[in-house]
């Protein structure tokens, strides 16, 4: 089964160098009095020097590509990231904004058979049922971006199969930034908690990474790049001693396995625990 989780930061800024022009005085006419567009969100902060320093120990240890990023749950706070990965597909990871669209189109109290089977067991074809249930594959991935918008994710949904043998939306591509961030609001909201009971019900065989956290609720997916070998991939929430934490993570081994894969995945989630107190943490709105 293939399906679709770091901890990952960005950082950005643009200078435009041009002529200097004298200001032209404007005309007589009535104040302009649009209101300035909103500010962009915050780009996730540096970590602290120690993290940093910890993190690179633990890549250099682990080998292959990986990212995590950390926000506090409940907020809006850029958070932390580390490593060299990004973004990439979704893979299983994406089928919580899927059951969250199928929830509310339904009009259900409790989880459906299919959003239990999805969530809990990573079932695909259980997810292409929520996904069909939605309409049509345009009108499917429209219902699954309104969801991620509702929580400032800009992501895209892929509405086509990209690759044979393989979802559509598995291959949206999810950034680890805005993954844990669409996880610190989503995940807190409490319209969402059926689907998020289901992410604390992971079938044993899944319960690697963020699995071996007590407490914590997670979706992890994988699946084969197109040049060769897994990503893997998981997100969540995890309980910090002041609260909880929002978590993205995504792994691709220098082997190329997936067993190496979850092994790292594994890895990370231990050592995000160990870090527990020095990550950002916030808590859901009770």
């Amino acid at each position: 089964m293939l399906a679709v989780l770091v901890v990952a930061v960005a950082f950005g800024a643009v200078i435009i160098f041009g002529k200097t022009e004298q200001p032209q005085a404007l005309p007589p006419a009535a104040a302009n009095t649009t209101p300035p567009p909103p500010p962009p969100a915050p780009l996730p902060a540096p970590a602290t020097d120690a993290l940093t320093a910890d993190f690179a120990a633990l890549q250099e240890r682990l080998g292959g590509e990986i990212g995590i990023t950390v926000a506090p749950a409940g907020g809006n706070s850029p958070g932390v990231s580390f490593g060299p990965w990004t973004t990439g597909a979704a893979w299983s990871t994406s089928k919580v904004p899927v059951a969250i669209a199928a929830f509310r189109y339904d009009g259900l109290t409790e989880p459906s058979q299919a959003m239990t089977a999805a969530i809990t067991h990573s079932d695909n074809a259980a997810a292409e049922a929520m996904w069909s249930g939605l309409g049509d594959p345009r009108t499917a991935a429209d219902a699954v971006d309104a969801v991620l918008r509702e929580y400032g994710d800009p992501t895209v949904v892929q509405s086509q199969r990209v690759r044979p043998g393989f979802t559509a939306f598995g291959q949206t591509q999810w950034a680890l930034t805005d993954q844990a961030h669409f996880a610190a609001a989503a995940l807190c909201d409490p319209r969402n908690a059926p689907v998020v009971g289901l992410m604390g019900q992971i079938s044993g065989d899944q319960r690697w990474g963020l699995g071996v956290i007590d407490g914590s609720r997670f979706k992890g997916g994988w699946g084969p790049t197109e040049a060769g070998g897994y990503l893997v991939r998981q997100f969540g929430l995890m309980p910090t001693p002041t609260g909880t934490a929002a978590v993205a993570i995504a792994v691709q081994p220098g082997s190329g396995s997936f067993g190496d894969g979850t092994a790292a995945m594994t890895e990370i989630a231990s050592w995000l625990a160990s870090h527990a107190a020095d990550v950002p943490s916030g808590s859901c709105a009770t």
